[in-house]
Order: structure tokens, then sequence, then C-alpha cells
């Protein structure tokens, strides 16, 4: 089935972020997030699902255990589980990317004080 941003479950997230939930079940998520300038997600990890992020668009830094990783347009990085990590954007310019989860993070999520 055709899978599409425009028609997928959109919901906001953090400071004013946008997520789409292109592929959605226990084994696989997928979901296209955009971060507006200067916002972040908070520190977390999770129990089960390894995640990879791919940026489409502007520049971003994933904190990855402790770790600044700068990542620009058509780059990415795979964070295995029990990792904690943390999305920046520090830029001017709104950054998109993917965020490819397996299994899917619902219910797997531990914040990171």
């Amino acid at each position: 089935m055709k899978t599409s941003k425009h028609t997928a479950e959109h919901y906001i997230w953090g400071d004013n972020c946008d997520g789409w939930r292109l592929v959605q079940n226990p084994n696989l998520s997928i979901i296209h997030e955009q971060m507006p300038p200067h916002t972040s997600e908070v520190r977390h990890y999770h129990e089960r699902a390894q995640q990879f992020f791919f940026i489409l668009s502007g520049t971003a830094t994933i904190e990855v255990n402790g770790e600044a990783v700068v990542l620009s347009a058509q780059e990415g990085v795979e964070i295995p589980a029990l990792v904690p990590h943390q999305m920046f954007n520090n830029s001017d310019e709104p950054v998109q990317f993917l965020v490819i989860s397996q299994p899917a993070t619902k219910g797997d999520r531990i914040v990171v004080e």
C-alpha cells in the first residue's frame, strides 16, 4: 500500500516538532520527523529497539552515549538498544529526518535524568 507524508498520521512532539508515522507495526517503525531551529529531544534510551536516524535536510547533532555526532543531509547514525541518545537542532534552519526503529518503540522509552 502506498504511503505518503501527506496522508500519514501526524503528531506534535517536544518543542513544537512534527512527526509523521509512515510505517507503524510492532516489529518496525519508520517516522519522518521535523525539528524547528534551536529545538531538542529529551535524553533517553530504548530497552529493546535499535534505531537509525537519517537526515533528509538540514544539520542535526545527536549525542550518543555522551559523544556528539554532527549529521548533515544524506548522513545517518545507528543507535543500539540501551544506548542513551538525544537529538538537537542547533542550527537556524529546520532539520528533517527519518527515524527507523526495530522493533517499534511504543512503551520502550526510558528518559535519562
